[in-house]
């Protein structure tokens, strides 16, 4: 079941969902719009290795915008901070975002229940295209959870994105064991 605007307004003010900042234009029929935030990361080296530590590099979007080339791998990352205590976030592109062929995520779209953080981006565009910070980039939508959570995302001794931050953050799979 996913959240309606009326019952993701009762979460937030339960303290079930956190969105900070919260502006309530931003809150659509049955989901939040999320922002691309000022910082933008790509990786050091071209080839990547799943099982090393990938260094990215990261830089700040100019007032002007910048354009984003095809063929590039972007980590970007949300204005908004979430949280979530008894949902499961789903973060979607935007229809507006997807017809300036921009995709906001390869694979990651969905949270757990107790992530406690911004949201990274992987961005990818079939174009050159100019973005912008603080430019509506996603939605988030909430699925409501059937039965109690055992462990809370955010209490994981393994969870490897705890760290709050608002820069974006690059893969961690090499911390795991394969």
């Amino acid at each position: 079941m996913i959240l309606s605007d009326k019952r993701i307004l009762e979460e937030i003010e339960s303290g079930h969902i956190v969105i900070e900042p919260f502006d309530r234009s931003c809150l659509g029929t049955n989901s939040y719009d999320v922002h691309l935030g000022r910082y933008l990361a790509t990786y050091k080296n071209r080839v990547l290795d799943a099982k090393e530590h990938n260094e990215v590099i990261h830089f700040e979007i100019p007032k002007e915008g910048l354009v984003l080339e095809p063929n590039t791998l972007y980590l970007g990352v949300t204005v908004e901070y979430t949280e979530t205590y008894r949902h499961v976030p789903f973060l979607e592109g935007k229809s507006s975002t997807g017809r300036l062929g921009i995709d906001i995520h390869a694979t990651a779209g969905k949270g757990d229940v107790g992530f406690c953080n911004t949201w990274t981006l992987e961005i990818s565009v079939t174009q050159p295209v100019r973005v912008y910070a603080g430019m509506p980039i996603g939605q988030l939508i909430y699925f409501a959870v059937e039965g109690d959570v055992q462990t809370f995302y955010n209490t994981k001794g393994n969870a490897k994105y705890n760290r709050k931050t608002t820069r974006p953050v690059e893969s961690m799979m090499w911390k795991n064991e394969f």
